[in-house]
Protein backbone atom coordinates (compact mmCIF):
# COMPACT_ATOMS: atom_id res chain seq x y z
CA UNK A 1 0.00 0.00 0.00
CA UNK A 2 1.22 3.28 -1.28
CA UNK A 3 1.81 6.41 1.82
CA UNK A 4 -0.59 8.71 0.25
CA UNK A 5 -3.52 5.32 0.30
CA UNK A 6 -2.21 4.51 3.95
CA UNK A 7 -2.94 8.26 4.99
CA UNK A 8 -6.09 7.99 3.48
CA UNK A 9 -7.17 5.22 5.28
CA UNK A 10 -5.52 6.56 8.66
CA UNK A 11 -7.95 9.40 7.49
CA UNK A 12 -11.33 7.11 6.57
CA UNK A 13 -10.59 5.38 10.33
CA UNK A 14 -10.65 8.92 12.47
CA UNK A 15 -14.45 9.21 11.57
CA UNK A 16 -17.27 7.63 13.07
CA UNK A 17 -19.18 5.63 10.67
CA UNK A 18 -22.78 6.97 9.93
CA UNK A 19 -24.39 4.21 11.75
CA UNK A 20 -22.01 4.97 14.99
CA UNK A 21 -22.87 8.85 14.19
CA UNK A 22 -26.56 8.01 14.12
CA UNK A 23 -26.40 5.72 17.11
CA UNK A 24 -24.58 8.58 19.21
CA UNK A 25 -26.79 11.52 18.67
CA UNK A 26 -29.82 9.64 19.59
CA UNK A 27 -27.67 8.34 22.92
CA UNK A 28 -26.31 11.75 23.51
CA UNK A 29 -29.99 13.73 23.10
CA UNK A 30 -31.42 10.77 25.67
CA UNK A 31 -28.77 12.15 28.46
CA UNK A 32 -29.11 15.95 27.41
CA UNK A 33 -33.06 15.74 28.03
CA UNK A 34 -33.29 13.56 31.37
CA UNK A 35 -30.24 15.64 32.81
CA UNK A 36 -32.12 18.33 31.85
CA UNK A 37 -29.69 20.30 29.59
CA UNK A 38 -32.44 21.17 27.15
CA UNK A 39 -36.00 22.25 27.13
CA UNK A 40 -38.68 21.45 24.45
CA UNK A 41 -36.86 21.39 21.03
CA UNK A 42 -33.83 23.73 22.24
CA UNK A 43 -29.93 22.31 21.57
CA UNK A 44 -28.45 20.28 18.35
CA UNK A 45 -25.76 17.65 18.41
CA UNK A 46 -24.22 17.07 14.97
CA UNK A 47 -21.03 14.19 14.25
CA UNK A 48 -18.68 14.59 10.98
CA UNK A 49 -18.45 11.59 9.10
CA UNK A 50 -16.32 12.23 6.50
CA UNK A 51 -14.31 15.13 4.52
CA UNK A 52 -17.54 16.55 3.86
CA UNK A 53 -20.20 14.64 5.48
CA UNK A 54 -21.90 15.93 8.95
CA UNK A 55 -24.76 14.08 10.76
CA UNK A 56 -27.10 16.47 12.81
CA UNK A 57 -30.44 16.48 14.72
CA UNK A 58 -33.36 18.03 13.19
CA UNK A 59 -34.94 21.24 13.64
CA UNK A 60 -38.00 21.26 15.71
CA UNK A 61 -37.56 18.50 17.67
CA UNK A 62 -37.13 17.36 21.31
CA UNK A 63 -33.56 15.53 21.92
CA UNK A 64 -35.27 13.16 24.03
CA UNK A 65 -37.94 11.89 21.37
CA UNK A 66 -35.81 12.02 18.25
CA UNK A 67 -35.97 8.59 15.86
CA UNK A 68 -33.07 7.62 13.48
CA UNK A 69 -35.09 8.43 10.60
CA UNK A 70 -35.65 12.11 11.55
CA UNK A 71 -31.58 12.93 11.39
CA UNK A 72 -30.51 14.69 8.30
CA UNK A 73 -26.93 14.66 6.40
CA UNK A 74 -25.34 17.86 5.10
CA UNK A 75 -22.16 18.79 3.76
CA UNK A 76 -19.73 21.78 4.83
CA UNK A 77 -21.50 23.92 3.60
CA UNK A 78 -25.19 23.37 5.09
CA UNK A 79 -26.38 21.45 1.67
CA UNK A 80 -28.70 18.46 2.85
CA UNK A 81 -27.16 15.84 1.58
CA UNK A 82 -30.00 12.80 2.99
CA UNK A 83 -32.88 12.88 5.48
CA UNK A 84 -36.31 14.31 5.01
CA UNK A 85 -35.97 16.49 8.14
CA UNK A 86 -35.03 20.26 8.18
CA UNK A 87 -31.57 20.84 10.05
CA UNK A 88 -31.35 23.74 12.60
CA UNK A 89 -30.42 27.04 11.71
CA UNK A 90 -27.93 27.01 14.61
CA UNK A 91 -26.20 24.03 12.62
CA UNK A 92 -23.59 26.95 10.64
CA UNK A 93 -22.52 27.12 14.37
CA UNK A 94 -21.22 23.37 14.02
CA UNK A 95 -20.22 23.64 10.70
CA UNK A 96 -18.29 26.17 11.20
CA UNK A 97 -16.38 24.96 13.97
CA UNK A 98 -15.92 21.72 11.79
CA UNK A 99 -14.16 24.41 8.81
CA UNK A 100 -11.91 26.22 11.61
CA UNK A 101 -10.31 23.10 13.18
CA UNK A 102 -10.22 19.80 11.02
CA UNK A 103 -9.79 17.83 14.51
CA UNK A 104 -13.10 18.81 15.63
CA UNK A 105 -15.06 15.65 14.90
CA UNK A 106 -18.49 16.33 16.86
CA UNK A 107 -20.35 19.41 18.83
CA UNK A 108 -23.17 19.96 20.86
CA UNK A 109 -24.83 23.02 21.88
CA UNK A 110 -27.45 22.69 24.45
CA UNK A 111 -28.74 24.71 27.66
CA UNK A 112 -27.60 23.43 30.98
CA UNK A 113 -29.45 25.99 33.42
CA UNK A 114 -26.06 26.69 35.62
CA UNK A 115 -23.81 27.41 32.46
CA UNK A 116 -27.04 29.30 31.05
CA UNK A 117 -26.94 31.46 34.19
CA UNK A 118 -23.38 31.81 33.99
CA UNK A 119 -23.74 32.91 30.00
CA UNK A 120 -26.45 35.41 30.76
CA UNK A 121 -23.96 37.00 33.60
CA UNK A 122 -21.73 37.35 31.68
CA UNK A 123 -18.97 35.66 34.22
CA UNK A 124 -16.84 33.03 32.20
CA UNK A 125 -15.94 29.78 34.21
CA UNK A 126 -12.18 30.44 34.95
CA UNK A 127 -12.01 30.70 38.36
CA UNK A 128 -9.12 27.70 39.68
CA UNK A 129 -10.37 25.81 42.20
CA UNK A 130 -11.22 22.29 40.65
CA UNK A 131 -8.46 20.11 39.40
CA UNK A 132 -10.13 17.97 36.70
CA UNK A 133 -11.33 21.61 35.55
CA UNK A 134 -8.29 22.61 34.87
CA UNK A 135 -6.94 20.08 33.09
CA UNK A 136 -9.97 19.24 30.66
CA UNK A 137 -10.80 23.07 30.42
CA UNK A 138 -8.71 25.46 31.83
CA UNK A 139 -11.49 28.30 31.04
CA UNK A 140 -14.91 28.53 29.57
CA UNK A 141 -15.00 32.06 27.93
CA UNK A 142 -17.89 34.13 27.10
CA UNK A 143 -18.46 34.89 23.74
CA UNK A 144 -20.37 38.07 22.71
CA UNK A 145 -24.00 37.85 22.41
CA UNK A 146 -25.03 37.02 18.66
CA UNK A 147 -28.83 36.86 17.18
CA UNK A 148 -29.60 33.07 17.25
CA UNK A 149 -29.23 31.17 13.93
CA UNK A 150 -27.39 34.37 12.27
CA UNK A 151 -24.43 34.42 10.69
CA UNK A 152 -22.80 36.19 13.34
CA UNK A 153 -22.98 33.02 16.13
CA UNK A 154 -20.45 31.04 14.00
CA UNK A 155 -17.93 34.16 13.89
CA UNK A 156 -18.20 34.68 17.64
CA UNK A 157 -16.88 30.78 18.60
CA UNK A 158 -14.70 30.86 15.48
CA UNK A 159 -11.69 32.37 17.29
CA UNK A 160 -11.71 29.77 20.17
CA UNK A 161 -12.35 26.67 18.01
CA UNK A 162 -8.17 26.12 17.91
CA UNK A 163 -7.52 26.91 21.83
CA UNK A 164 -10.45 26.17 23.90
CA UNK A 165 -12.80 23.09 24.48
CA UNK A 166 -16.04 25.22 24.31
CA UNK A 167 -17.19 28.45 25.31
CA UNK A 168 -21.13 29.88 26.52
CA UNK A 169 -22.74 31.85 24.20
CA UNK A 170 -24.00 35.23 25.93
CA UNK A 171 -27.57 35.39 26.61
CA UNK A 172 -27.62 31.23 25.01
CA UNK A 173 -26.30 28.53 26.62
CA UNK A 174 -23.06 26.69 25.75
CA UNK A 175 -21.12 24.51 23.22
CA UNK A 176 -18.51 22.07 23.23
CA UNK A 177 -16.37 20.27 20.74
CA UNK A 178 -14.05 17.57 20.47
CA UNK A 179 -12.13 14.50 18.54
CA UNK A 180 -15.31 12.29 18.54
CA UNK A 181 -18.75 12.58 19.71
CA UNK A 182 -18.62 11.47 23.14
CA UNK A 183 -16.17 13.72 24.66
CA UNK A 184 -18.07 16.53 23.13
CA UNK A 185 -20.74 15.64 25.15
CA UNK A 186 -19.05 14.70 28.46
CA UNK A 187 -16.93 18.13 28.04
CA UNK A 188 -21.06 19.47 28.62
CA UNK A 189 -21.66 17.68 31.57
CA UNK A 190 -17.97 19.00 33.00
CA UNK A 191 -18.92 22.58 32.36
CA UNK A 192 -22.36 22.17 33.99
CA UNK A 193 -20.59 20.30 36.79
CA UNK A 194 -17.56 23.00 37.33
CA UNK A 195 -20.32 26.13 37.00
CA UNK A 196 -22.18 24.29 39.81
CA UNK A 197 -19.21 24.31 42.41
CA UNK A 198 -18.30 27.73 41.27
CA UNK A 199 -21.97 29.02 42.37
CA UNK A 200 -22.10 26.83 45.32
CA UNK A 201 -18.33 27.88 46.58
CA UNK A 202 -19.10 31.51 45.96
CA UNK A 203 -22.09 32.48 46.56
CA UNK A 204 -23.71 29.51 48.64
CA UNK A 205 -20.53 28.76 51.01
CA UNK A 206 -19.23 31.86 50.45
CA UNK A 207 -15.66 30.85 50.41
CA UNK A 208 -13.00 29.46 47.67
CA UNK A 209 -9.57 28.01 47.79
CA UNK A 210 -8.32 28.36 44.73
CA UNK A 211 -5.28 26.45 43.42
CA UNK A 212 -2.25 28.04 43.38
CA UNK A 213 0.22 29.63 39.94
CA UNK A 214 2.23 26.44 40.88
CA UNK A 215 -0.80 23.69 41.19
CA UNK A 216 -2.56 25.64 38.09
CA UNK A 217 0.85 24.55 35.98
CA UNK A 218 1.51 21.66 37.06
CA UNK A 219 -1.77 20.52 36.35
CA UNK A 220 -2.03 21.83 32.81
CA UNK A 221 1.18 19.86 32.47
CA UNK A 222 -1.04 16.92 32.72
CA UNK A 223 -2.92 17.59 29.41
CA UNK A 224 -0.68 16.20 27.14
CA UNK A 225 -0.77 12.83 29.25
CA UNK A 226 -4.13 12.56 28.84
CA UNK A 227 -4.36 13.66 25.50
CA UNK A 228 -5.71 16.53 25.51
CA UNK A 229 -4.64 19.11 22.97
CA UNK A 230 -6.77 22.41 23.78
CA UNK A 231 -7.99 23.92 26.62
CA UNK A 232 -8.08 27.71 28.43
CA UNK A 233 -5.86 28.68 31.33
CA UNK A 234 -7.60 29.87 33.96
CA UNK A 235 -7.14 33.50 35.93
CA UNK A 236 -5.19 33.20 38.82
CA UNK A 237 -2.72 36.03 40.56
CA UNK A 238 0.40 35.62 41.01
CA UNK A 239 0.27 34.32 44.79
CA UNK A 240 -3.45 33.19 46.36
CA UNK A 241 -3.54 33.15 49.92
CA UNK A 242 -5.47 29.73 51.43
Amino acid sequence: MSGKSKQKKQEAQSFMSEKQAKKAILDIGQRMYVRNFVAANDGNISVRTGENEVWATPTGVSKGFMKKKMLVKVDLDGKVLEGTCKPSSELKMHLRAYRENPDIRSVCHAHPPICTCFAIAGIPLDTPVLAEAVITLGNVPVVPYAELGSKEVPEVIAPYCHTHNGVLLANHGAVTWAEDAYSAYYRLESMEYYANILMLTEKVIGKQNKLTKQQVESLLAMREKFGITRGGVPQIPDEVEQ
